[in-house]
């Protein structure tokens, strides 16, 4: 039963948790992840953690604990800083217990941890090796990276790996990139280690490959995720592009994958309205997802960017229109797993935007924070934690745009906001980023917070609220509220 509304980031706002992985077991949705530090100097840094929530309650997300610490995997190296715990999957094994499959940087491996419990302690398991012993990723193979498990319904065990950057470039340990997209491997499910077959590529195009055919433009990155609905494999993997997840399908696990769209890109390109990367409605810069299917319904979960930079992501999920075997581009939204709008009274923390840019529109993101000037972000306070005060919008300046998605305003009378800062100016309220004014709510300087309100003039049931300042100065936006 559903106790609360759901909004997006579906964690709280102090927990950066990218690249997700959901799983059902039992009544519950899983969440396995990487796990970024708020203002980390690189991706990947924490170790792992778990979230779990209802199946009929997609609002209430139970923090499961840290399930996983880098320290365990005996090759770990030293510096973590360059090597941390990326992207990891988890299936149940045919013993009843759960594996954690797991790339970590410098190791070259896939490694392999195991639970009796979906979100208990892991422990180390292995690395996945030949039948010689010898492990993947040691016999000079394309680079290993973000491992998909999956186990089909006869029982065999396929791992899919790979990252395919373009050209002939050599990566940090060493390794090549593949040229012909992702990996494959069939597993022995008996010790869910040893390799039976492989590595074959399943069809799904590099980007030299990709060049005249469905996937140009689409080309296969990263991220390797499979999924199986009404009897059709769907690979979901990040492009060339980075921002974006696409799927493609097959009859079989293993090879004739066809290119088939666009699922959701951090910055909503591709989307209605939105042709390419320098007109996203939000700073872009890498994802990492997959779906579920839940009582006929489906959802992608994917991950957005904070803090003016690549290294503090955060867990985003949205319900995906899926008809005939097709599934349509999902939009970005506030209200992503709640089932519909969000009611139009109470209060909602600014840092639920799925829309936010300035005058000169937005970027993709770098490992180094880009400049404030202009710009308005999501931040926080203080340093990286595990509770405490929540995100909020920075540098609400003029010509600065924040957008929030959808909401049930037919009862709608009286809107407020809660701000702090030097600015002075007018905070106008639309339900489409160049309509009309259906607020205007006038701001003024405060070293404290303070609120300001209007009536408003709208009555639909499922309604945008873009915000637009025009003025001097900049605040910081924490919240508004629907009378």
């Amino acid at each position: 039963m559903k106790t609360k509304q759901a909004v997006n980031p579906y964690m709280p706002s102090w927990e950066y948790v990218p690249d997700a992985e959901p799983h059902v077991v039992g009544d519950r949705v899983y969440v396995y992840g990487s796990h970024d530090i708020f203002n980390g100097l690189n991706f990947c840094l924490g170790d792992y953690v778990c979230w779990s929530a209802p199946v009929d309650d997609l609002g209430n997300w139970r923090y499961e604990g840290c399930i996983y610490k880098r320290e365990q995997d005996p090759a770990a190296p030293r510096i973590r800083l360059t090597n941390g715990l990326a992207a990891p999957d988890m299936v149940q094994g045919p013993d009843g217990r759960f594996y954690l499959y797991y790339f970590m940087g410098g190791t070259k491996m896939i490694s392999v941890a195991v639970c009796d419990e979906p979100a208990g302690k892991y422990e180390f398991y292995g690395y996945v090796k030949y039948s010689d012993g010898i492990a993947i990723g040691k016999k000079n193979e394309p680079f290993q990276f973000d491992p998909g498990i999956f186990m089909d319904d006869d029982g065999k065990l396929y791992l899919y790996t790979g990252f395919a950057l373009a050209g002939n470039l050599i990566l940090l340990d060493g390794s090549k990139p593949t040229e012909h997209g992702p990996m494959c491997f069939e597993l022995d499910p008996s010790d869910m280690l040893t390799v039976l077959n492989g590595p074959s590529y399943i069809g799904v195009a590099g980007e030299k490959e990709s060049i005249g055919t469905p996937y140009e433009g689409h080309s296969f990155l990263e991220a390797s995720s499979m999924r199986k609905f009404n009897g059709t494999y769907y690979f979901i993997y990040s492009t060339m592009n980075s921002h974006e997840l696409c799927y493609a399908t097959s009859d079989s696990p293993v090879k004739g994958f066809q290119y088939g769209g666009i699922l959701v890109s951090n910055g909503d390109v591709g989307f209605e309205g939105v042709p390419d990367v320098k007109h996203a409605r939000c700073n872009t810069g890498n994802t990492h997802g997959s779906i579920i299917e839940l009582n006929g319904k489906y959802f992608v979960f994917y991950h957005r960017h904070s803090n003016r930079k690549q290294s503090s992501r955060q867990a985003m999920a949205e319900e995906i229109r899926f008809e005939d075997g097709k599934f349509y581009q999902a939009e970005m939204t506030s209200c992503g797993l709640n089932g519909g709008p969000l009611e139009g009274k109470g209060s909602y923390p600014s840092y639920i935007a799925c829309n936010l840019y300035g005058k000169k529109g937005t970027r993709f993101l770098s490992m180094i924070k880009h400049p404030k000037k202009g710009c308005p972000y999501l931040t926080q306070d203080g340093k990286d934690r595990e509770s405490g005060p929540d995100q909020y919008i920075a540098n609400m300046c003029d010509g600065a745009l924040v957008g929030f998605k959808y909401f049930d305003l037919s009862e709608t009378k009286e809107i407020s906001v809660t701000v702090k800062g030097h600015a002075e100016g007018t905070l106008y309220v639309r339900t489409s980023e160049n309509g009309e004014a259906i607020a205007e709510i006038s701001i003024s300087p405060s070293k404290e917070l303070r609120e300001f309100s209007s009536d408003i003039h709208v009555s639909g049931n499922k309604e945008a609220l873009f915000f637009v300042f025009e003025g001097k100065g900049s605040f910081d936006f924490i919240s508004f509220t629907l009378k």
